[in-house]
């Protein structure tokens, strides 16, 4: 690419959402910036934004303009497709943007939660594919009391019918009287596996909702609701799976 070609780096950057330009510049000029593996510390330096693979403190930041990535919060009863063929309530019927979207994995009907949403076909991929392991934090209400050692138990690890599974984090949320909610983390993504996990150690689910996928956190959004993802959310997804 000639010196007239492409866009300068800090209008790319304030553009993609990084901050105002002065701020871009700044960044630049403390070597916090590479284009495609290499540190960048001049302010006229032109790059194509459309291929141009940038990293901000070792953030990749997304420079393609028709890129989009949102959370949704999926309510209960609703299928997790962006269309049903049966006629149900799916999730597009939450998505008020002209973009096609991808959905980033599923959830049960009956459970609500976050879900990623995205035109990114090779993030989305990744996120995915077990072998980057990106881990799923849940919320589930099971009836107490609960024995001190279940933690430990699910850590551990159980047989399924399907293979082993265990939780890589436990943690009591809150408990009122037998109600007890229970945070439970993992990495995998088998069909029902939270639901089967915790029937399996003898406490069935009664309501669940997975509460953080990866770095990206369901927060105060609420069932039905979405959200477009920060520059922030975006690179950290993208360092989750090593882009």
């Amino acid at each position: 690419m000639s010196e007239n070609e492409g866009v300068r780096l800090q209008k790319v950057l304030a553009d993609a959402g990084v901050g105002s330009r002065r701020h871009c510049e700044e960044l630049i000029g403390e070597g916090r910036v590479t284009v495609d593996g290499k540190r960048v510390f001049r302010f006229g330096e032109r790059v194509d934004p459309r291929t141009a693979v940038i990293h901000v403190d070792g953030k990749r930041v997304e420079t393609r303009a028709e890129m989009r990535y949102y959370a949704i919060n999926k309510p209960r009863g609703v299928v997790s497709t962006m269309s049903d063929e049966r006629g149900r309530k799916s999730l597009a019927d939450y998505v008020e943007v002209p973009e096609r979207l991808f959905h980033v994995g599923r959830l049960d009907t009956d459970t609500e939660g976050l879900i990623l949403l995205t035109n990114d076909g090779e993030l989305a991929h990744r996120l995915m594919h077990p072998s980057f392991g990106v881990d799923k934090t849940y919320l589930a209400e099971i009836h107490g009391p609960i024995p001190r050692d279940l933690g430990r138990r699910l850590k551990a690890g159980v047989t399924l019918e399907d293979g082993p599974a265990k939780a890589d984090r436990f943690r009591v949320f809150d408990q009122v009287g037998r109600r007890v909610l229970v945070e439970i983390t993992l990495h995998e993504g088998r069909k029902h596996i939270v639901r089967r996990l915790l029937k399996e150690v003898g406490f069935p689910v009664q309501q669940l909702a997975r509460i953080e996928f990866g770095p990206i956190r369901l927060g105060s959004l609420k069932p039905g609701g979405m959200r477009a993802l920060s520059v922030r959310e975006v690179g950290e997804l993208y360092k989750a799976v090593g882009l």
